[in-house]
């Protein structure tokens, strides 16, 4: 399934961000499709109503059926959805806990769909604040210190099954980018010689040039005589269909341990007794299981995590009300101008007293705005009191889209990410 729902290119993902953001309930959207998730984050006024609309577009872009989608995809809404994202580029929601590859891509996912300009402040804020909140984990917590990588957990996991016997063996990498790069130095520290395969020649015999002699290159056109020679085999290519079916095993009795690192999946299903295969999944779980002390870690960092998502809300509440409270107060001084010259017109105030009955007029106005103006920026923090806003603005016929909030901002939220 997530295969089927990932996207295979920048140009993929802002065509759906074209569709998303044509709804008139989505004001921005930015997409993280990486090998472990497809994530759509959305800034929206109708959670309701996006999820269904993100659900219908996915269904039509995978052929899967609508309600399967519905059944099997996880949905975050508000104090949840900033929790989780803070988490996702926290690297604590990652194949391997503590990776920091997933801050960058988070990072590059927003500035796609903000050059695209269907991402823009309203997001911008929440990956500010998630990405200073990522450095605060990193600096707390040793979660990130000798990051274990899936190439290492295949390998890992490869001498667990063989032991001793697995020095000496020689283990074909299928790919030269940096999955496959790092799981050649492993195989090396593991005692094994290693076959890289890649498409470009050129380019992986340079690579085995820079990892030593007990590495040798050659191309995926003979990838078929390699994988029936050898029995170790590691898989990680960024091609969109499957490398290797089952025909094209020659010898099913030879015994094969094979690693599949890539999504969508080199490697098809295998049926065949001797043939032992792993998947991301696979190695997803022997992570967890093996690795305690960053777990440990893990709820050290989880806990900045709440505690930066609430201080992001608080913030968040407390920004929102301020250009209400600013309207207010531009209306008030409309009516006291509109007023005073409808009474001075009238007769009611001589011209030469008007400055000073403004003065009065704004000092009363302030005096009886000065408690609801309080009530409000501490009601505003508190979650429970959000429809409390809306009904206020409704109420005073004011209307906060277009303001620019930046001029709100405390300095310490100056810093961090910005567009």
């Amino acid at each position: 399934m997530r295969e089927k729902l990932a996207f295979a290119n920048d140009e993929e993902k802002i065509e759906m961000l074209n569709l998303l953001c044509a709804f008139e309930f989505v004001h921005e959207a930015f997409i993280i499709s990486t090998c472990n998730r497809v994530e759509i984050v959305l800034a929206t006024r109708d959670n309701f109503s996006s999820y269904h609309a993100i659900l219908g577009l996915m269904a039509q872009k995978s052929d899967l059926n609508f309600y399967e989608l519905k059944s099997l995809a996880i949905r975050y809404d508000d104090e949840e959805a900033v929790g989780h994202i803070f988490s996702v580029v926290s690297s604590l929601d990652s194949l391997v806990i503590g990776e920091s590859q997933i801050t960058g891509q988070v990072k590059e996912a927003f500035m796609l769909s903000h050059h695209n300009k269907t991402a823009g402040s309203k997001l911008n804020r929440m990956i500010s604040y998630a990405v200073k909140c990522a450095a605060e984990v990193r600096n707390v917590t040793n979660i990130s210190q000798n990051p274990i990588s899936i190439a290492s957990v295949a390998v890992a996991q490869a001498y667990h099954v063989l032991g001793e016997t697995m020095a000496g063996m020689t283990a074909v990498v299928v790919g030269a980018g940096e999955m496959g790069v790092l799981a050649t130095k492993h195989l090396l520290r593991a005692g094994c010689d290693v076959v890289i395969l890649g498409r470009d020649l050129e380019k992986v015999e340079l690579v085995a040039h820079t990892l030593g002699e007990n590495v040798k290159a050659d191309t995926m056109d003979k990838l078929e005589k390699y994988l029936n020679r050898y029995r170790l085999l590691f898989s990680a290519t960024a091609a969109k269909e499957v490398l290797i079916t089952q025909n094209m095993i020659e010898n099913e009795t030879l015994p094969r341990l094979w690693f599949d690192m890539a999504i969508p999946r080199d490697i098809e299903d295998i049926d065949i007794e001797k043939t032992t295969l792993y998947r991301i999944d696979d190695l997803r779980s022997i992570s967890q299981t093996n690795h305690a002390l960053r777990e440990e870690q893990a709820v050290r960092a989880a806990e900045i995590v709440e505690q930066y998502k609430d201080d992001f809300y608080t913030w968040l509440r407390t920004l929102s009300i301020e250009p209400v409270i600013k309207q207010m107060r531009e209306h008030v001084s409309e009516v006291i101008n509109k007023e005073l010259k409808r009474a001075i017109k009238k007769g009611f105030v001589p011209s030469d007293a008007e400055e000073n009955m403004r003065k009065m007029s704004e000092q009363m106005f302030n005096h009886f705005l000065h408690e609801p103006t309080q009530n409000l920026r501490q009601s505003s923090k508190e979650e429970k009191n959000a429809n409390c806003i809306e009904s206020i603005k409704k109420m005073f016929n004011i209307n906060t889209d277009n303001i620019d909030v930046k001029q709100y901002k405390n300095d310490h939220h100056t810093k961090g990410y910005s567009a």
